[in-house]
């Protein structure tokens, strides 16, 4: 059987076991049973205000993981390249890493102010880390053979690290961006939703709950924002498979 039926299976059985507990109270009565959800999520299709909610999140993530990319696969070529340079930089790195962007939305609340441009600063910052760890990974993961060969042949600093190092990290590197474009999505939506915003999902949950508990709202915006995050890994997946048919790294499901 064909992984997408297989696939299709599973999330058919999910949504019949979720509308027979929903409609036999196996679970809360707030919870609205799928068939609900779904006629809820078919009109919001045709709202006019939803759809641009949701290109106001997706235009979010393009521009925070786009950003994130520009930043980050130069800064990692360049910590990975240059050791002494890692070593210094390396206690503000292991210093900021760890801190959620969720952590950080009340001091970007005060110093960017509560419009896009706080979702889209958070998930630049939560998306940095793994292209920029995968990029340094990759450059300690380049056969010395190859760099010897390319330096015995003339190859300079700039030459190794374009011929050399940048093809053998690419796979990696889009490895890294696939991750950072899951966890840009997470980001937005989760700003949207807490900090507020004008437009996006979050937003709109937010708003569905606050104006009467309509749990069908929230769910079937939930849904929305699954189908995109899942359309937006089989894209890249499929993207990397394509790119780097050679590599086993790029095409992987996370």
């Amino acid at each position: 059987m064909p992984p997408v039926a297989r696939n299709l299976i599973g999330l058919g059985g999910f949504f019949v076991i979720w509308e027979v507990a929903a409609r036999s109270g196996l679970v809360s009565e707030n919870i609205p049973p799928a068939s609900t959800v779904f006629a809820r999520l078919y009109e919001l299709l045709g709202d006019e205000a939803f759809v641009r909610d949701i290109i106001a999140t997706v235009l979010a993530w393009a521009i925070a993981l786009a950003i994130a990319i520009v930043v980050a696969v130069p800064a990692g070529l360049l910590l990975g390249s240059i050791p002494g340079l890692r070593v210094a930089s390396r206690a503000i790195v292991e210093l900021l890493r760890p801190i959620p962007s969720v952590a950080l939305i009340p001091p970007a609340l005060v110093l960017i102010g509560g419009g896009p441009e706080t979702k889209i600063t958070l998930a630049i910052y939560a998306s940095i880390w793994p292209i920029l760890f995968n990029t340094i990974y990759a450059l300690d993961e380049i056969d010395p053979l190859l760099q010897d060969t390319a330096r015995s042949c003339g190859a300079g600093r700039t030459r190794l690290l374009t011929s050399v190092a940048l093809p053998h990290a690419a796979p990696f590197i889009f490895t890294g961006i696939r991750l950072s474009a899951a966890i840009s999505l997470i980001v937005v939506i989760s700003v949207e939703y807490i900090a507020g915003a004008v437009r996006g999902i979050g937003k709109f949950s937010l708003q569905a709950y606050e104006g009467g508990g309509r749990l069908d709202l929230v769910l079937a915006a939930t849904i929305v924002a699954g189908v995109v995050g899942y359309l937006i890994n089989d894209g890249l997946e499929r993207l990397g498979r394509w790119w780097f048919p050679w590599s086993t790294v790029a095409g992987e499901r996370q």
